[in-house]
């Protein structure tokens, strides 16, 4: 187990970020898929044997590597998977087939205990491993009282110890070879029986202790990391209190509740699915989705999450995804997907081992070969230092210091309700030099309400707002919902206008048709485009617009007929957000449609200076592009929907309120669960942290390395010094990479 153009560079880079870090995708829709759990795959050392052994398998299509959640995905052409298993069994994995596409009857199986990734030590193992322990130990004790590494006690014990210890190491060891495949396990064995050869039987003995002792804490280490995001599924209840048909409220498993079924949750109970409340109010914790401290106010209309936590009051909810489909349940199964991706700092370090180890391998053949034919030196010694040398050579920490890093960071910003949608983001976050925020909903928040009314000409009021929200209750944006919401205060008992050839401009507002007659409801520019914007509406929308608040005028063809004035808030934590972002370094801009004015206001308001008004998508995109130009690496923030160009062309694409949000979960870099502009810069802290942890462990593995190989040419360092050193230096930094699962 031990293991130049800114735009054409940046390009380059987001698609790197999407692709280059994931495994070659298999375009072939005659493969079947076959997914596969093996408990003793956790290393590049097994996808080494395994792609070894697989490429010569003729069938075999393609190949994905999961090592973290220690799962094979086969892209095969073969008749059946039996012939996948024979062969992953003769490589000693024992696999467990947990999907398959030509055994439909396999499928669904991955909530089975027995598909379970933990690390699980048995009885047995555990009483092995402690008699090796004690008899290595014991042999290294009378070898030395007793001056004789040879007699007869020495090698009783010693034997016993690498039998019962290390029988597993030489087996993998023999698989290897058979195989042709350097790795580890055979190092490892080509020492320890190089150490049998020169009489060395208590230090064979010591060795393969604590290679297998050292190979089972980090097996246990590990599965923090790999488990840290799996602990949040077992917050979503498995039963939920349903009615049936017969009005009856009844325990039902939350499996099988269907889509719109009426759920009732009591206070202190979790939420078991995803809906949205029809009757009853209450206070819910929503901390496992979207990281926030305090208790969220709900009541009829609003949305719950699988997993939270009702803390007052009785509600009932109709169901609006199922189970495997839940909120919770994609945030699962996004990190477990990216966990299998490899981030750039890993990608380097593979390719560094991949020819690392052949280069020791030569160098201990050459100190052990070279002295004794060229200097007529004793050829025992410089065998011994070449054994200590292939110890050495194991690169187990160097390999495994950036997946547990990369990993326990994904893991802490899952939980903290930040999504980052891989190891390649985690890494860039630290590079970002600007962020471009969208305004409404993102620094505000985004529901805004009619204040202010105008009439530019006599009428009828009741008349005119009614003609603007039969306009508005065709939009989706947030002052258009205001609008309407507005005419619904005043009570009128009239039915709003049918509107026909009606038409969204984007970026400046709508317009229909209604009792013939074409009408517009937009803001200042598309009233400019209209040429209906005298000096009087004009004085009229900039003091308005001084004020902070959107302003839309309702007109005709001819002339204008009514101003509708509407404000929005600023998020509480907006301000501080800005403010943080910018003690760390980063240049913050507001991009949004809404008019210059407003757009200085609100920045003014939340500490922004360069605040861009009356962009369009198309100006975000060719702003997000001058921001790079001037910058290097940029953030952009949206919805995720309406930003899309340029969340695209940003180095990484943040989406805010993400949770329940489908669209934003898939397409977005990075999700904000919640609407908290603060966990941007919580975001970037965890990357720079990320970095710092990666650059200590590798710095850390490769200078003990360096330490033991100078030592071992010295003649300085022992078989089991150089197997405690490799130990030691894996575990410190499996160790120091699980901090991160408390650095946010």
């Amino acid at each position: 187990m031990h293991c130049c153009d800114h735009d054409h560079n940046h390009d380059n880079d987001k698609q790197a970020a999407n692709h280059a870090n994931a495994q070659p995708q298999v375009v072939n829709t005659g493969a079947a898929q076959a997914v596969l759990l093996i408990q003793k795959m956790d290393c590049p050392t097994e996808e080494k044997l395994i792609r070894d052994r697989f490429n010569k398998m003729a069938g075999i299509v393609g190949m994905e590597f999961n090592l973290m959640q220690r799962e094979l995905t086969v892209h095969h052409n073969l008749p059946s998977v039996a012939e996948i298993v024979t062969a992953l069994k003769k490589l000693d994995l024992d696999p467990i087939v947990k999907s398959d596409t030509q055994n439909l009857e396999r499928e669904g199986l991955a909530d089975h205990g027995e598909l379970s990734g933990d690390y699980r030590i048995s009885p047995l193992k555990w009483t092995l491993m402690a008699i090796s322990g004690v008899t290595a130990i014991t042999s290294e004790i009378v070898a030395w009282t007793s001056g004789d590494e040879t007699s007869w006690l020495v090698i009783a014990l010693a034997l016993t110890a690498i039998l019962t210890g290390g029988l597993d190491t030489l087996k993998k060891g023999w698989i290897a070879l058979r195989h042709f495949s350097l790795n580890m396990n055979f190092l490892m064995s080509l020492a320890v029986i190089g150490a049998v050869l020169i009489g060395q039987w208590p230090e064979a003995a010591v060795v393969i202790f604590l290679f297998a002792a050292a190979e089972m804490i980090e097996a246990l280490s590990l599965d923090r990391a790999r488990n840290a995001i799996k602990g949040l599924m077992a917050m979503a209840p498995e039963m939920a209190t349903v009615r049936n048909e017969n009005n009856e409220w009844l325990p039902l498993s939350a499996v099988q509740v269907q889509l719109d079924a009426l759920v009732r949750v009591k206070p202190g109970e979790r939420v078991p699915l995803d809906g949205i409340i029809v009757d009853g109010q209450s206070t819910i914790n929503q901390a496992p989705i979207t990281g926030e401290s305090m208790p969220v106010a709900k009541q009829s209309g609003d949305t719950v999450f699988a997993g939270t936590i009702n803390e007052r009051g009785t509600f009932d909810y109709r169901v609006t995804a199922l189970q495997s489909n839940s909120t919770l349940a994609r945030i699962i199964k996004s990190v477990q997907q990216v966990q299998g991706e490899r981030a750039p700092t890993q990608r380097f370090v593979d390719q560094f081992a991949r020819y690392y180890i052949p280069i020791v391998v030569l160098l201990a053949i050459l100190v052990a070969v070279l002295p004794p034919l060229l200097l007529a030196q004793p050829f025992q010694p410089w065998l011994y230092k070449a054994l200590v040398l292939l110890v050495i050579a194991c690169p187990c920490a160097l390999v495994i210091s950036t997946p547990v890093t990369v990993v326990s960071g994904l893991a802490a910003a899952a939980r903290h309700g930040i999504l980052i949608k891989g190891g390649v983001y985690l890494e860039m976050g630290r590079k970002l030099k600007a962020v471009a925020l969208d305004k409404t909903g993102t620094i505000t928040v985004g529901k805004p309400v009619v204040t202010d009314t105008q009439q530019i000409h006599a009428g009828d009021m009741p008349a005119m707002l009614r003609l603007a929200a039969s306009l508005s209750q065709r939009s989706d944006h947030p002052v258009s919902s205001a609008v309407v919401a507005h005419w619904q205060a005043q009570q009128n008992p009239q039915a709003l206008h049918e509107v026909s050839d009606f038409e969204a401009l984007t970026g400046r507002g709508v317009r229909g048709i209604i009792g013939g007659e074409a009408y517009y409801l937009g803001n200042h520019r598309l009233i400019h485009e209209l040429g209906i914007c005298g000096p009087e509406l004009e004085a009229a929308l900039d003091a308005f617009e001084q004020t902070g608040k959107t302003a839309v005028v309702l007109g005709s063809s001819a002339s204008p007929l009514l101003i509708l004035a509407a404000a929005d808030t600023i998020r509480d934590s907006s301000q501080a957000a800005v403010v943080k972002l910018q003690q760390m370094g980063v240049q913050v801009v507001m991009l949004t449609g809404d008019n210059p004015h407003t757009a200085a206001a609100i920045g003014g308001k939340v500490g922004i200076s360069d605040v861009r008004g009356n962009q369009l998508p198309d100006d975000k995109l060719a702003a997000i592009n001058e921001l790079r130009t001037r910058y290097g690496y940029v953030g952009m923030v949206g919805d995720g929907i309406n930003d899309a160009p340029a969340l695209a062309r940003a180095d990484i694409g943040f989406a805010m309120g993400a949770a329940g949000t489908d669209t934003a979960l898939e397409t977005a870099d990075v999700a904000l669960m919640d609407d908290n502009l603060g966990k941007l810069a919580d975001f970037i802290g965890l990357s720079k942290k990320t970095h710092t942890v990666l650059m200590q462990n590798i710095t850390l593995a490769l200078g003990i390395k360096a330490v033991f190989l100078a030592l071992a040419l010295g003649g300085e360092a022992t078989l089991w010094m150089a197997v405690f050193a490799d130990m030691g230096a894996s575990l410190l930094v499996v160790f120091n990479g699980l901090r991160l699962l408390r650095a946010v």
